[in-house]
This record gives structure tokens, C-alpha cells and sequence, in this order.
């Protein structure tokens, strides 16, 4: 069992999730975003995903983080840490996506990432008039259009002849840092997200489930991964609440809990979902604190109970835990403090039984007669 890798999301929405803690600003600047990130990092986190909304799906009235001026930006506030921006195919066109991205490479030198979303909210798209595809159709515009990304990030001359897109004779230089091209994260929970997955992702980014739910998904979007030269990684959303006893952590559990009862109002959110979106749907079979699956996964006990819960996802195939916090930044110190080294002790012991248990059995074939 190798180390997992840790990320951050960066709270766009001035919040994380649904709930205002007493504690947490309601903030979504940029000033706000670098010095998150520039914290994650100085405590060991490898990754920060940027989601990208341009209104506040909650409420336009609220203040929304806008997400690629905000990546080029953090790429040049740090120096370790992987930028994943986010990108609705349906808001930008392909060639110009591409020719940002290598320019945030560059900045970054090479630790630039997208996070491709097929969109879910429809007001964003429809209020610019943009045609809002059907569900299905969304995927496949995304396939087509993350051929041409990648195509352009190659540096080779591109002519493309698709149903959506067509480019001809086009070359963008300077390459990519980032080899072969920047990392492509894909997530979504429906049949068509994981066979895009499977065909274009570096990393499928699952939303937080149980654990069951997760080894099941994880087996099923491997199957189709047959024909790929590479294997596909696997990247989780999770909400963490982790304190001295497992009883600390439900109280708090029950406390934030109470607080997404009270203040969460999904009206304005709910009207504007797909109703084709399985992420939705599958809403109301895992309730709890935190958007993208959050307390579903679990990862909420004694720094004991949640250091195992992250051994065996990973074990299961997650690389990457990408975390919420609330408040953001005392309870991701925390867990750098209390939770990483506990991960890297059962990582090590693992490795350690694995070294011993083929030396054993190479010793009991030497020594056989």
C-alpha cells in the first residue's frame, strides 16, 4: 500500500458546502484562496482542486471565486502544490482552453491540471445563452472536446474534423511542461462520466460514498479500462472531521449537522440541476455535512478510526484525497498534525508485512526439497 496524495478544496463559494460556520469567514477571494493554499502546502498537502462556477449556484446575489484567473494566479503563489482547475467544456472552446492551460503550465512548471466537468447547473449556461445539451449529449461534446485539448497541448499541427468541433492546420508553441500533456481529471457518477473516464482521464474523481459503494465503483469503471496503456488513477472527495475520540468527533458531527439543517437553503440550487444528474439524485441516500459526497465517506472519528478509514481506501485503489474542512484552516492543520503521520505509520507497516511475508515465502521455496 503505497502513500496517498492530499488536496484541498479551495472554497469558492466563500464556504464549504452548505453551512456558514461561526467560525469561518464567509469569503470567496482570491486573498483568501492563496492563503488557504499556501497553508496546505507548508502542511504537507500535494493537490488543490478549484471548482468552476461563474454565479453562485446557491444564489447569484453571493460572491463566486472565478476559477482559471484564480489558478494562474495560485500557480505563482507556490512552488510544490498541483493546480486543478475546473472547465465546463460548454463555456469555452477548445483551442483557446488549451493555448490558458499551457500558458498556467508554464507558470506552474508543470503542475497544472484540469478537472473536466460536463456541467450540471443549467442557469449558468442558458443566462448566456448557450445551448444547455441533454445530459448524454453533454459527454460526448466533452469527449470531443478533450481530444482537441489534448490533440493542441502536443505541439504537433492539429486538423480536427468532428460532429462539434473543427480545426485546421493549427500549432500552438511552446508545448506542454507537463509531459505527455497536463493531468485530465474526470468525475461524475453516471454511466457515460466513467466510459469518458475510462477513455481520456488520468484520474477518475469519485464523489464521497462508503466504502462499499467506492470498492464497487472502483472495480466497475476498471473494467473498462481494457485498452488503455495506462492504468486509470482514482481520486476522492471527502468531508473530515476528526478529533481526539471517536464520541468527539459524532459531537461535532451532530453539531455541523445541525448547522446545514438550519441555514441550507438548496431552493435556488435545486431549480437549476439537471434532473439527469445522478450526483443529485443519489443526494438523498447519503446525507451529511459537505458537498461532493462529504461525510458519506466516512472519514469522521478519533484520529485513529479515520488515519485506518484512509488506509483502506486506499487500498481499495484511491490515490488522492481531495478534503473539506470547517473551519478550514485550524481543522486542516489538524490533520496534518494527527492524521498524515498516522497514515504514513500504517503505510509503512503494511509495506513492511508485504517485505516479510515474500521474504518468508521466498525462503520456504529456497528451502524446499
Amino acid at each position: 500500500m503505497s502513500e496517498p496524495r492530499y488536496g484541498i478544496w479551495i472554497p469558492v463559494y466563500g464556504n464549504c458546502g452548505v453551512m456558514n460556520h461561526p467560525l469561518e469567514p464567509r469569503d470567496a477571494s482570491y486573498s483568501r484562496a492563496k492563503n488557504l493554499i499556501q497553508l496546505a502546502q507548508r502542511c504537507g498537502f500535494t493537490t488543490t482542486l478549484i471548482a468552476q462556477h461563474i454565479i453562485n449556484p446557491r444564489n447569484q446575489e453571493l460572491d463566486q471565486l472565478e476559477t482559471w484567473t484564480t489558478a494562474a494566479a495560485l500557480a505563482e503563489a507556490t512552488n510544490s502544490i498541483e493546480i486543478i482547475a475546473a472547465v465546463k467544456p460548454l463555456l469555452f472552446h477548445p483551442a483557446v482552453l488549451a493555448k490558458m492551460a499551457l500558458g498556467i503550465d508554464a507558470i506552474s512548471r508543470g503542475r497544472f491540471a484540469i478537472n473536466l466537468v460536463s456541467a450540471w447547473f443549467r442557469p449558468e449556461i442558458e443566462k448566456l445563452g448557450i445551448n444547455f445539451l441533454p445530459h448524454d449529449e453533454r459527454y460526448r461534446y466533452s469527449d470531443e472536446w478533450i481530444r482537441v485539448v489534448k490533440a493542441l497541448w502536443s505541439g504537433e499541427k492539429v486538423n480536427f474534423q468532428g460532429d462539434y468541433f473543427q480545426i485546421d492546420d493549427l500549432k500552438f508553441s511552446p508545448s506542454s511542461i507537463a509531459k505527455p500533456h497536463p493531468r485530465v481529471y474526470v468525475g461524475g457518477e453516471s454511466e457515460p462520466a466513467q466510459e469518458l473516464a475510462a477513455k481520456e482521464a488520468h484520474t477518475f474523481f469519485l464523489n464521497g460514498r462508503p466504502m462499499e459503494v467506492i470498492r464497487e465503483t472502483i472495480t466497475q469503471v476498471a473494467k473498462k479500462t481494457q485498452f488503455r496503456s495506462q492504468p486509470l488513477g482514482f481520486a476522492m472527495s471527502a468531508f473530515v472531521i476528526a478529533r481526539p475520540t471517536d464520541e468527539e468527533a459524532e459531537a461535532e458531527y451532530q453539531n455541523l449537522r445541525a448547522m446545514v439543517l438550519a441555514q441550507d437553503d438548496r431552493s435556488e440550487l435545486l431549480k437549476g440541476v439537471d434532473s439527469e444528474v445522478v450526483m443529485f439524485k443519489n443526494m438523498a441516500k447519503y446525507p451529511g455535512v459537505g458537498s461532493n459526497g462529504g461525510t458519506a465517506a466516512g472519514l469522521v472519528g478519533s484520529y485513529e478510526t479515520v488515519a485506518h478509514r484512509i488506509a483502506e481506501f486506499t487500498k481499495v485503489g484511491i490515490g488522492t484525497f481531495m478534503l473539506q474542512f470547517q473551519p478550514f484552516a485550524t481543522e486542516m492543520e489538524r490533520f496534518a498534525a494527527e492524521i498524515i503521520p498516522r497514515v504514513q505509520a500504517l503505510t509503512v507497516d503494511s509495506e513492511a508485512m508485504s517485505t516479510t511475508g515474500c521474504a518468508y515465502a521466498n525462503l520456504k521455496i529456497g528451502t524446499r526439497g
